[in-house]
């Protein structure tokens, strides 16, 4: 069993990854909470910085870029480049 490093996203760049990756899944700021087991008004705190998820949710967050497969890749790229 491997074991995942975390990501070393920086930490303003956080709401815009989320942003994005929730674009890019087609969903809505509801729709992103409920894959997540937040609230809206979570989603709507990460995506304006007024709040950082816990490490717990960026594993679930990590596994949707996953599961995006070359397009989160290609998200994580440009963040990760900076």
């Amino acid at each position: 069993m491997t074991i995942k490093k975390p990501l070393a996203i920086n930490q303003s760049e956080v709401g815009r990854i989320i942003r994005d990756l929730r674009l890019l899944a087609g969903l809505t700021q509801e729709q992103f909470a409920a894959t997540l087991g937040v609230t809206y008004t979570t989603i709507n705190r990460w995506e304006n910085g007024r709040s950082t998820p816990s490490p717990m949710a960026m594993k679930l967050i990590e596994q949707k870029l996953d599961e995006m497969g070359a397009q989160g890749q290609d998200l994580l790229a440009k963040y990760l480049s900076n």
